[in-house]
């Protein structure tokens, strides 16, 4: 898994009005968001499964499979992206039944596109502040970023706070290398000098703090690229 914010870039519009879907990509696009497309629930609801996006825009009405349907089946297997439900109804029962299914937001056809982006940016904004507080879990090791408290099998490991950022950091980005040219930009907040091992001594610090087993390595050093949590 990589970096929380890796999606966040990403839309999956459903809706059966394909004229609609062209010009909101087109919108979207502009913007920078990667966008795919689906026109009825069953394939929507592939898409969003398969592809995870980091938002989801959802027609109400729509052929195979309501959107209503289609965002409680969502959240009932996990889906935790944000759902922005679109309608050209407006009874308030419609409204209430597609937020009450697991949307986050509603905004009613016609719409301007001024709205859906102000509405679309401030979803994944929620999201992306939701999907940085929550507990990180890799292994038997938890991460609070809240509290910093970090724990392995369920006994608490103290960690310096440079220790700390460094471990976050590999964590966020478990199962791909991540260079020391990265780490210096992220961790050190600044580039570090290429002669310096400093990078090399905290993740030794790490490692002995966190009784990292030498066989099967929580933190993996790969020789010439950088380092990878493998999880």
């Amino acid at each position: 898994m990589v970096d929380t914010a890796a999606n966040t870039k990403t839309v999956l519009l459903v809706d059966d009005d394909e004229d609609l879907l062209v010009a909101l990509r087109r919108v979207l696009a502009t913007e920078g968001y990667e966008v795919r497309t689906a026109i009825d629930g069953e394939s929507g609801l592939r898409a969003a499964l398969d592809e995870e996006p980091g938002l989801v825009i959802l027609d109400i009405g729509l052929p195979l499979r309501s959107g209503v349907d289609v965002a409680r089946e969502l959240r009932t297997r996990g889906f935790r992206a944000p759902v922005l439900m679109l309608t050209a109804r407006s009874a308030v029962s419609d409204r209430v039944s597609g937020l009450d299914a697991g949307a986050d937001d509603y905004l009613p056809k016609p719409f301007e596109n001024a709205e859906l982006l102000a509405r679309v940016k401030a979803l994944l904004r929620r999201a992306a502040l939701s999907a940085s507080a929550a507990p990180i879990r890799v292994r038997d090791i938890t991460v609070d970023p809240l509290t910093r408290r970090v724990q392995r099998a369920g006994v608490d490991v103290e960690l310096t706070q440079r220790e700390y950022a460094l471990l976050e950091y590999l964590l966020r980005n478990r199962g791909r290398i991540v260079t020391r040219q990265e780490v210096g930009d992220r961790v050190w907040k600044r580039p570090l000098d290429s002669d310096t091992n400093v990078v090399d001594v905290y993740i030794k610090y790490l490692r002995e703090k966190l009784g990292d087993d030498k066989k099967e390595p929580l933190i993996r050093t790969v020789r010439g690229a950088g380092y990878e949590v493998v999880g």
